[in-house]
């Protein structure tokens, strides 16, 4: 289902210059996000760059069922494509970001299913997308809620939300990356607690252990997340991309590894015409025009 404002549509009218790309990138944009059961898909921001997904299950909480997972990377990989969209916020409700897996979806399964299928796997997309990906996260982010907005590059939480990872309350244990994922944010104890013990953690705390980067009160917490989003999209891409790169490839690499990647891919921009358009509109005082080259 797509869902465009009507001030896009008013952009797209109005502006003599911009009128005819704005639609070809709307029709583009409308035919691989229409026909989802299970997200919502928009445009967002004053230069129509940032897409929001919003998971849209209300009557389970946003429970990560299978098909809603696939409607996600489909998605992303539309984005991936659109050379329209900057940057990427994924969001659910108010009362849930995503309250865990679809534990009725999950409960029959038998283990050489799981494993012969490598169950799970297509969840990590999100993760591997090349574009910037916030979580905007209100309500519970809980068990896979939680390792999803951890799978993003930056998560942003409103005051109300929590966070956990209660999977041992139901005889088993993380499987999309929370035993992974927490302890480089919140560390050793304080990961294990939370996946021993199933407790739930508030966004203050969250912010306070690092697994958050901002709080803001809920009502303002998704447009808040797309101001960042506009502001990462109005950078090149290619470098945007190249950062990225550099900062998930830390979680990787010894430090000694990590400066070496960094400083190739420090020297690989000096290949690209946006680095030499950047330095030459810095040193002459004016706004930088990318090219994504």
């Amino acid at each position: 289902m797509l869902k465009v404002g009507s001030r896009f549509f008013r952009s797209v009218v109005n502006s003599s210059n911009n009128s005819q790309i704005l639609s070809v990138q709307l029709a583009r944009f409308a035919s691989t996000t229409s026909g989802y059961e299970h997200i919502l898909v928009e445009r967002k921001g004053e230069k129509q760059n940032v897409a929001l997904i919003t998971l849209n299950r209300p009557k389970a909480f946003n429970a990560l069922c299978d098909g809603l997972m696939k409607e996600v990377s489909n998605a992303l990989d539309s984005m991936e494509n659109d050379s329209g969209i900057g940057a990427i916020v994924i969001t659910g409700s108010e009362r849930a970001f995503a309250a865990g897996a679809d534990i009725k979806e999950m409960k029959d399964r038998r283990f050489e299913e799981c494993y012969s299928g490598n169950f799970l796997n297509h969840w990590n997309r999100v993760s591997s997308c090349k574009k910037p990906v916030i979580a905007a996260v209100n309500g519970y982010a809980l068990g896979g809620g939680c390792e999803l907005a951890m799978m993003c590059d930056i998560i942003y939480a409103g005051d109300k939300a929590k966070f956990g990872q209660p999977e041992i309350n139901l005889g088993t244990i993380p499987g999309a990356g929370g035993t992974q994922r927490l302890i480089r944010s919140v560390g050793k104890s304080k990961a294990m607690e939370m996946c021993l013990t199933g407790n739930q953690i508030t966004s203050e705390e969250a912010e306070k252990f690092g697994l958050v980067s901002k709080v803001f009160p809920a009502a303002e917490l998704v447009d808040e997340a797309i101001k960042s989003a506009e502001k990462i999209a109005s950078h090149s891409q290619l470098i945007v991309a190249m950062c990225k790169e550099a900062v998930n490839n830390a979680y990787e690499m010894s430090l000694t590894e990590g400066l070496h990647f960094e400083k190739r891919l420090f020297h690989t921009t000096f290949a690209t015409n946006d680095r030499k358009e950047g330095m030459t509109a810095f040193v002459e005082k004016r706004t930088p025009k990318w090219t994504s080259s």
